[in-house]
């Protein structure tokens, strides 16, 4: 089994995600559970139905999180990287119709809902992996081989 990759900053959103749920939003969920459990018939009652399925829904979300935590390795900035394409990196590339993307290569964890992330084991990340300034990289996709130059790397220094 390869290693689950991610940058501190995403490691840090997990943990406070973590956090929130188990101490702030479990407790008070708990709360309305009981309360709407004392009411009576718990068959018909929308609020002890609504809240008991939420509250199983953070505690699947809590497992989660807790192993996934657990096997996460957090990949800190080098000064070797400088130049090069490696993960925690914002790559901006272009096309030969001037099609500008700009993201950044993080670990598959932190994709969701970011728009401007893609996951280091997706092709694009595969292709551009390694390469520098001013290469051009052809990227394998359904509909044939795309190519795209890198004009810019940087990266977060965390």
């Amino acid at each position: 089994m390869k290693a689950r990759l991610i940058t501190q900053e995403g490691y840090d959103k997990l943990k406070a995600e973590l956090d929130y749920l188990w101490r702030t939003e479990r407790p008070e969920v708990t709360q309305k559970v009981t309360w709407a459990a004392s009411l009576g018939d718990r068959s018909e009652n929308a609020d002890y139905q609504y809240n008991k399925k939420r509250l199983r829904e953070i505690d699947r979300r809590v497992r989660y999180l807790r192993k996934c935590i657990d096997e996460l390795g957090v990949v800190h900035y080098a000064p070797e990287q400088e130049g090069k394409v490696f993960f925690g990196a914002w790559v901006e590339i272009e096309n030969d119709d001037g099609e500008v993307k700009r993201f950044r290569i993080v670990g598959y964890d932190e994709i969701f809902e970011r728009k401007d992330y893609i996951s280091i084991d997706s092709p694009m990340a595969r292709g551009l992996l390694k390469k520098a300034v001013g290469d051009e990289v052809a990227i394998r996709t359904p509909a044939g081989e795309a190519y795209w130059y890198i004009n810019q790397i940087e990266y977060v220094q965390s």
